[in-house]
């Protein structure tokens, strides 16, 4: 195999020989972490501010740095920039073709920094916003669930457990209950943004250097709130990689769960629901079918963002201090994952917006299971019977009606004094299905005075979390 011999990396001072061409791009991360240029010349930029600040390096030579930095950033906006794979990576990369375009000054930009904590910055500075994006993304989602469930007011629907009819409860109660769990990935993302608001950069290759950097300058231009108090924790440190990550993939659990729902909901058998043509795909042989492909996807890539997380904790995995190589697989998996819950809600935010609630399956679908069962017995309990003799008593009654092919709704104040001599005329109320949900009105129920006060606090907590993103 032919070794490269295109040009000497930056750091082959120590070597007689260039890499092979097969180890040189089995080495080389620049087709991953090429998506982090932004940060790379901001970080580079923030570093020799600081330079010239310390009497470092030459104003003369930090302006040139400075302007050759700008202009490479406006080559890549552009498209115009050629990545090259032998320069391993974007740092590289982008402090090759700075010594390319100004001479030596390009050279000095590396003083008193390591690509350790170089990339560690990058990394960091690239979760931040990743973070700010789904957190956004996130509320989007949020204030549809919210408009859903103010749109869909006092639709009454099944709700299950076991994937048996338990009680009938307000649909806004259900679209809420994932308002709340997207409101606790909310709360992960900003916390991985905050995991990420540290800067490594100071830290050098693991022991720190001996120029007299201000390393306070540097958070202070690239935005970080606070400074790695140990060096060799700043350049080894991918625990807010891990952060992000799980946040990623709890994210991705609860979109698999409503996913599930949407795809059971839009079946026929159910009716619940009916996707809009826009979130659906026909069949190539059937031509009566609309299929829930997109739900189905972000059921599907569910998986694939667990699987980044599970990559990352096993690579993680007894890696001694400080960096190591393998560290260079830390970004692939989790780029992936951000790029995955993205699209998925995205996605999610549009199925739910555009799709038709079926309001009559709902209710007609609330009155078979017998839902009302519970409160026949809380009836009972009323009249002073204890409760597990009036789970008793109801669920004979329901047997009987199971056998006959008959609902609660459709008994007689007669049919249910055959059962017990407790039951009196007021006894029809507890089996009818509005009333059974609108009764619930402790907080959290599915009551609609409930629910009423749940949108108040929901709206309200996106109102707060809305303004914390902007602080960010």
């Amino acid at each position: 195999m032919e070794p490269n011999s295109k040009h000497k990396a930056l750091w082959g001072g120590r070597f007689e020989k260039s890499p092979e061409r097969f180890t040189q791009e089995f080495g080389a991360s620049l087709p991953v972490d090429k998506r982090m240029w932004r940060g790379d010349i901001k970080g580079s930029i923030a570093h020799a501010h600081m330079l010239d600040a310390q009497g470092i390096l030459s104003h003369e030579d930090v302006v040139a740095i400075v302007d050759g930095l700008e202009k490479i950033k406006a080559e890549i906006d552009a498209g115009e920039f050629e990545f090259d794979i032998n320069d391993e990576d974007i740092h590289m990369a982008i402090e090759s073709k700075l010594i390319a375009d100004i001479g030596e000054a390009g050279g000095r930009l590396h003083t008193g920094r390591s690509r350790n904590d170089q990339v560690a910055t990058d990394t960091h500075l690239y979760i931040k916003r990743l973070s700010h994006v789904l957190a956004g993304h996130l509320l989007e989602l949020r204030l549809t669930l919210i408009d859903v469930a103010r749109k869909n007011f006092g639709v009454v629907m099944p709700g299950y457990t076991h994937m048996q009819k338990a009680q009938p409860i307000l649909f806004s109660h259900h679209m809420l209950a994932y308002y709340w769990m997207f409101s606790r990935d909310f709360k992960r993302m900003t916390n991985a943004f905050e995991a990420a608001d540290i800067l490594p950069l100071g830290s050098a290759a693991l022991a720190g250097t001996t120029y007299p950097l201000d390393r306070s300058f540097v958070a202070d231009e690239l935005g970080f709130s606070r400074i790695y108090p140990n060096s060799l924790d700043a350049v080894s440190d991918r625990d807010f990689l891990l952060d992000f990550t799980y946040a990623c993939s709890v994210c991705m659990i609860h979109l698999s769960r409503l996913a599930e729902e949407l795809i059971l909901w839009s079946t026929d058998e159910f009716g619940f629901i009916t996707m809009d043509d826009s979130y659906s795909t026909g069949s190539s042989i059937m031509p009566q079918k609309k299929n829930p492909d997109f739900a189905e996807l972000v059921r599907g890539k569910t998986g694939r963002v667990v699987g980044d997380l599970m990559g990352l904790l096993v690579m993680l995995k007894s890696l001694p201090l400080a960096y190591n190589k393998d560290m260079q697989e830390d970004k692939e998996g989790v780029f992936d994952a951000a790029d995955t819950l993205e699209d998925c809600l995205r996605c999610m935010t549009g199925m739910i917006s555009t799709m038709r609630v079926n309001e009559g399956r709902m209710r007609q679908g609330s009155l078979g299971g017998f839902m009302a069962a519970t409160d026949l017995a809380d009836y009972l309990v009323g009249k002073g019977v204890p409760f597990r003799r009036a789970h008793e008593i109801v669920g004979e009654l329901v047997l009987s009606c199971e056998k006959e092919g008959r609902t609660l709704q459709s008994l007689t104040v007669e049919d249910l004094h055959a059962h017990s001599d407790y039951f009196k005329e007021d006894a029809l109320e507890a089996v009818d299905i509005d009333k059974v949900v609108s009764k619930r009105t402790t907080v959290g129920g599915t009551g609609h005075s409930a629910v009423e006060n749940q949108l108040e606090e929901a709206e309200a907590l996106y109102n707060l979390d809305t303004e914390l993103l902007s602080t960010f």
